[in-house]
């Protein structure tokens, strides 16, 4: 996979019919479902069946299991991801026939003509960050057309077509996606080297942010001042004279947090924005998710939003499927579910999780566990990252590390989960297991766990299987039957 080049695209009302290929994905499933809203007619195809495809279908979307060149109808405009091989037989027969071939970036893009585009980049928390915008601009009434990488914990939709100015999208950096699309506020949760496989060094992966931010078409650019990779960009957009807001704990942010306390399951702090200051409380816990509502509550009130309206709808915000999501709570053990996948992102969910380990030890007086159950994702990504891997798996009691999910990659050599448990031990991590096979996950965690601990499964791919899988087993305990 390399970077992508932006092209040029048509309104999405002229694209004539479309077939996305790979629909089921969690980015092409949302942008579908908005050629579908808008009455493109649509279709696409996936490798296998599943509850993502049942809803596309459910909205007169038409889904083919398996990939045939004949699936492709009377498609004049194909939509592929980057994640899509040149011999797949749709791809390949699109290019014969000579149609619009684009990747999904582009799709999205031509979704946001004619709208003010809000794109939150970064390399963590943008999905959190777009999802709250949305919810945001949604209930303070101003009808937002969106596009999440993650569907809402309320909704199960991760995209809508509204009849208000803005657009609001989660962009894309892993293969410069985040340079195709219409941005007038160009939102920067952080900078820290990822995806090295496509940008090659960090230094480049960095002026990718740059280019990002610096669009001839972008008026403000959001970014976090307690991030040091986006600090630096930010100083140096400032002095370039651009519109910049600055948002974190930092003492010269913008939009600036203070005083941070628990909140039931929550956070609660003091918000300040000029000569507006006052409490802001979130159903989610921790900084990071603090930090991403800084972000929400800046583009609204760029977008017109006042103070009291931006933080009471941000205070109704419940969170994105994947992101400390709550699986069950069974036999006095509860198990979480969160996307983390990179080392920052990890070490923010297992913060939240020891508070609410912490937390639950006070409410039961059962001396509970914090359980790490964790797969790296990308074996691009597990050599680069698998000593911060192990570093980080220092802050659960218990370390479960499954092998890698290799995604869209063909095996490296020498490349597993081996990688990850080797650094943890090094780094003194307190009990490490490994567990080759996915599916011998829960009957591990079953075997392990004890009332009051905490579980919580880490990664961006089909670890979240797991969850689910190990709910039954909790509830066949003798703890599980006495309650």
């Amino acid at each position: 996979m390399t970077l992508l080049n932006p092209i040029e695209v048509i309104p999405a009302t002229e694209v004539g019919p479309v077939h996305f290929i790979a629909i089921g994905g969690s980015g092409m499933s949302g942008i579908a479902h908005l050629y579908a809203d808008l009455g493109v007619p649509t279709s696409g195809s996936d490798r296998s069946d599943s509850s993502t495809l049942a809803s596309l279908r459910r909205a007169g979307i038409t889904c083919h299991v398996g990939h045939d060149a004949a699936q492709l109808g009377d498609a004049r405009t194909v939509v592929i991801s980057s994640a899509i091989r040149e011999d797949n037989p749709e791809l390949m027969e699109a290019r014969r026939r000579g149609l619009r071939v684009w990747h999904r970036s582009a799709a999205l893009a031509a979704l946001m003509v004619g709208k003010r585009g809000v794109s939150v980049a970064g390399t963590h928390g943008k999905t959190t960050t777009t999802a709250m915008t949305a919810i945001m601009l949604s209930e303070a009434g101003a009808d937002p057309s969106y596009v999440i990488g993650g569907p809402l914990s309320t909704t199960g939709a991760s995209s809508a077509i509204g009849q208000g100015e803005a657009f609001v999208v989660e962009a894309d950096e892993s293969d410069g996606s985040f340079l195709q699309y219409p941005t007038e506020i160009a939102v920067i949760t952080n900078i820290e080297a990822d995806h090295l496989v496509n940008w090659g060094t960090p230094e480049a992966y960095a002026r990718g942010f740059r280019d990002f931010a610096t669009q001839s078409c972008v008026k403000w650019v959001v970014i976090n001042v307690d991030d040091p990779g986006s600090r630096a960009l930010a100083d140096e957009l400032a002095a370039e004279g651009r519109q910049v807001i600055r948002y974190g704990e930092a003492d010269d942010a913008d939009v600036r947090i203070t005083d941070v306390r628990p909140a039931g399951n929550g956070v609660t702090a003091t918000l300040t924005h000029g000569d507006d200051s006052g409490p802001i409380t979130l159903q989610v816990p921790g900084n990071h998710n603090l930090a991403n509502a800084s972000a929400a509550y800046a583009v609204g009130r760029i977008l017109g939003l006042g103070h009291d309206a931006a933080v009471e709808a941000l205070g109704r915000f419940e969170g994105t499927l994947r992101r400390f999501q709550l699986i069950t709570d069974t036999a006095g053990i509860r198990v979480y579910d969160d996307y983390a996948h990179h080392p920052t992102e990890i070490r923010a969910a297992l913060t939240a999780a020891r508070r609410a380990t912490e937390a639950g030890n006070e409410a039961t007086g059962l001396p509970g566990r914090l359980i790490a159950c964790f797969q790296p994702h990308l074996y691009s990504r597990t050599v680069d990252f698998a000593d911060e891997f192990g570093e980080v798996m220092t802050l659960a009691d218990i370390a479960v590390i499954n092998d890698v999910c290799g995604a869209r990659e063909d095996p490296i050599p020498g490349v597993t989960g081996e990688l990850v448990v080797e650094a943890a031990k090094r780094h003194g991590a307190r009990e490490v297991v490994y567990v080759v096979e996915k599916y011998d996950l829960p009957d591990a965690l079953n075997e392990i766990a004890r009332p009051g601990d905490l579980i919580i499964t880490l990664g961006c791919g089909d670890v979240t299987i797991v969850g689910p899988l190990l709910a039954p087993l909790l509830a066949q305990r003798p703890e599980a039957e006495a309650r």
